[in-house]
């Protein structure tokens, strides 16, 4: 069992840096059977400049620069439509790492060379932004992922396999899912409307897995299927709309913790590091076609918890004076098609992937306040 560093209190607001460089070790831990494939290959990672872009690049960064024999390549392809972290400032000195601007529905650069690994990471994952451009998040999701796939396949002809390809896909692909089906294993078919306000996110993934498994199947694309579970952390833009951000930022404006539901729905968390790992491991299985639940299973806390949790900590770390009311979302959909309870089943990932998840969400929690205490910039840089 990989032992986890607490971040305590004592940390003080100098920690927003502590904590990356405490989860990076973590991952480096985490992966230390896995990251060895990518010695001397070259990695594209489509949406590297997003919420879990930093973790997804700089894990291999890290191996390079400690424990690499033959140093990885890492080409990072976004188009930036949300802005460009300050991380990549960093990067442009460094030799093993390349940033092209580039959508993901467009055609894929022509100059660009073969690889050897797939992360498709490009998307709009924010409920609150893909239902306000729900026909450009279909396109990401369908369209740039047949573009990608298209590319695998002219690679495949030309003799230079790909081989590993990782397509992001989601938990909401199960839906609200029935009482009987909590917890969630990969075999439960989804209970999912096809025209509410949400469908065009769930339904896109949905059809981005029959993709998937079909090139897998007709042109034997070596493509592996993750599916998220409730992910949080650094990175997260404080003004993501997602729940943890949204406490979150309440805490470090010192302003009370709005619940925008009666509190009662149910949900597990997963930190982004524990995540991270989970998803290189599923790159990295050898398991073409296959999809995996990636998240953790405990605990399963309610809204009213969860804004209970983040508001004490808060309180311990930086005196945080609010509290927790109720409130409306001026968007009259906000709970349409909103799952009651979603919690992982995750033994096909422990047991075929040797994927363990450590990171409590008490300590979590500690370290995206910490994160976002150094970090209240929500838009670009």
């Amino acid at each position: 069992m990989t032992s986890v560093v607490s971040l305590s209190a004592e940390t003080g607001l100098g920690g927003a840096d502590a904590v990356r460089t405490a989860d990076l070790d973590y991952l480096r831990a985490q992966l230390h059977s896995e990251l060895p494939k990518l010695d001397g290959k070259h990695l594209l990672i489509t949406g590297g400049a997003g919420f879990l872009g930093y973790y997804l690049v700089q894990t291999v960064l890290r191996w390079n620069d400690t424990e690499a024999v033959n140093p990885a390549r890492v080409t990072v392809l976004d188009n930036f439509r949300r802005g460009a972290p300050a991380w990549l400032d960093g990067l442009a000195d460094r030799r093993d790492v390349v940033l092209l601007p580039h959508d993901a529905t467009a055609s894929m650069p022509a100059d660009l060379p073969a690889v050897d690994y797939v992360i498709h990471a490009a998307g709009i994952a924010s409920p609150g932004l893909y239902r306000q451009i729900p026909i450009e998040t279909m396109d990401a999701n369908v369209e740039g992922l047949r573009r990608l796939l298209d590319w695998a396949v002219f690679q495949e002809k030309s003799g230079r396999p790909i081989s590993g390809f990782l397509f992001y896909s989601s938990s909401e692909i199960y839906g609200d899912p029935v009482a009987s089906a909590i917890p969630t294993p990969e075999t439960y078919r989804g209970n999912v409307s096809c025209t509410g306000p949400r469908a065009c996110y769930d339904e896109s993934k949905r059809y981005g897995e029959t993709l998937a498994v079909n090139f897998a199947r007709v042109h034997g694309i070596p493509i592996t299927i993750a599916r998220p579970f409730n992910n949080y952390g650094p990175g997260m833009k404080i003004n993501d709309g997602r729940v943890i951000a949204d406490f979150c930022r309440a805490v470090v404006e010192n302003d009370d913790i709005v619940m925008l539901s009666d509190g009662s729905p149910t949900r597990t968390f997963c930190y982004v590091a524990d995540a991270v790992a989970g998803y290189y491991k599923v790159l990295l299985s050898d398991q073409p076609g296959e999809p995996y639940n990636i998240g953790t299973d405990a605990p399963e806390i309610s809204m009213a918890s969860l804004a209970g949790l983040v508001a004490d900590t808060g309180r311990a770390l930086f005196g945080y004076q609010g509290s927790v009311i109720l409130g409306t979302s001026s968007e009259a959909d906000y709970l349409v098609d909103n799952p009651a309870r979603r919690c992982p089943d995750l033994a096909k990932a422990r047991t075929q992937l040797g994927y363990d998840p450590q990171i409590t969400l008490d300590e979590g929690v500690r370290r995206t306040l910490l994160w976002y205490a150094g970090h209240r910039i929500g838009v670009g840089r």
